[in-house]
């Protein structure tokens, strides 16, 4: 397993927490990991890179070992926005006039593709593990989704603890089977850590289980993924559950009519594979990662 370093970032008063990988003279990627996950996510495709990469990982704030933006737990709020800025807050920081090459999973796969529009200028790839951006939303739910949002302020989420690591690898294999135990053991070490109290809590700020206050607008996205000049492969796995749910009653060729944004834009579509396409087949990402943006 190849080793990794931390680093810490301070992103407008946020320390972010960076996993690097690899010689700081080899070419640089950027991996941005999902919702609920953490940095130490991408260490099965790192370990199956074939070259030498400098890959810079970070822990999204409110995640892994980076700052949650408010000290009360569960107090957070986390918008899109704010996650584009601690982006190029890191990029301004380990590449300041250079090109990136930006690997996203699901929701950092979001990320990617929306900077890769607002800042063209600054990304030169763009690789998408299961990112679709999420179902479009109408302006007739925005009172009823304002008023969830108050609601769910009165009762803030929490998220489970466990009473051994082993517990939280358990919990892990049940969201993707496919995960095998010794890397859902790994991965539990990185995903939760011991209190006080003895149990093993998760390393999220709880307020990520909030439903937002703001809609989902398909055409402003849009019309962010039409300025994008980076090439843009997109890796999906056959039969994507998640894909499948966001299409809901829609055909799945309609619902990604949406990426005809993109004025290059590739897809890979990996078998045995779930959403966690990178610890599901991190040889085969690995392969497309390394051709895609030597």
């Amino acid at each position: 397993m190849k080793e990794s370093r931390s680093e810490f970032v301070d992103a407008r008063g946020v320390r972010l927490h960076v996993r690097r990988w690899g010689s700081p003279d080899a070419p640089m990627l950027f991996m941005l990991h999902g919702w609920m996950d953490v940095a130490a996510s991408f260490q099965f495709v790192v370990d199956a890179l074939k070259g030498h990469w400098l890959v810079l990982a970070p822990d999204a704030r409110g995640f892994g070992l980076s700052d949650w933006p408010v000290a009360e737990k569960g107090g957070g709020h986390y918008y899109f926005p704010d996650y584009l800025a601690d982006l190029e807050a890191l990029i301004d920081h380990f590449d300041p006039v250079g090109k990136v090459n930006l690997i996203g999973h699901s929701m950092g796969a979001n990320f990617a593709l929306l900077y890769a529009g607002v800042r063209p200028e600054r990304v030169r790839r763009v690789v998408d593990l299961e990112g679709f951006g999420l179902p479009a939303a109408h302006p007739a739910q925005a009172p009823g989704r304002i008023a969830t949002w108050l609601d769910d302020l009165r009762a803030p989420p929490q998220l489970h603890s466990y009473a051994t690591l082993d517990e939280v690898a358990d919990r892990l294999i049940r969201t993707n089977p496919r995960l095998a135990p010794a890397r859902a053991r790994f991965l539990a070490q990185h995903w939760s850590r011991q209190e006080a109290d003895g149990q093993f809590h998760l390393l999220a700020d709880p307020a990520h289980k909030l439903r937002g206050p703001t809609l989902y607008r398909l055409d402003e996205v849009s019309a962010v993924w039409k300025r994008v000049q980076a090439p843009v492969l997109h890796v999906e796995a056959k039969d994507s559950p998640t894909l499948a749910g966001f299409a809901g009653k829609m055909p799945i060729a309609e619902f990604k009519t949406r990426f005809e944004a993109f004025a290059d834009w590739r897809e890979e579509i990996i078998d045995e594979a779930g959403h966690m396409v990178h610890h599901d087949q991190p040889e085969r990402v690995a392969a497309l990662i390394e051709a895609f943006c030597a």
